[in-house]
């Protein structure tokens, strides 16, 4: 049996976030949810002094394949529907 890792990467736009720490707060709550939630590696990987926009890669190591990509739709699916951001692209790649 071989382990499925896959990388997800999001890019966001927060609309009306006027600071790095009001930044931080969001995508603080959105990466503690998202590590407890899936129990998989997540961190902001870009724009870090960028106050409206952010990107964040996850990281996540199952050991079959067809679980690896329903964890990675019920993932993406999650951070769609939070509300305080707006997903501007999204990339998932199987390693």
């Amino acid at each position: 049996m071989s382990a499925s890792v896959v990388v997800l990467v999001w890019e966001l736009s927060i609309p009306g976030c006027r600071s790095l720490k009001a930044k931080r707060t969001v995508l603080r709550s959105l990466t503690d949810r998202m590590k407890n939630r899936f129990n998989l590696s997540v961190a902001e990987t870009d724009f870090q002094d960028v106050h409206d926009r952010a990107q964040i890669t996850a990281a996540l190591v199952t050991s079959d394949g067809r679980q690896a990509e329903s964890l990675s739709d019920r993932i993406d699916g999650f951070v769609a529907e939070d509300g305080r951001f707006v997903v501007s692209s999204f990339h998932r790649e199987r390693i």
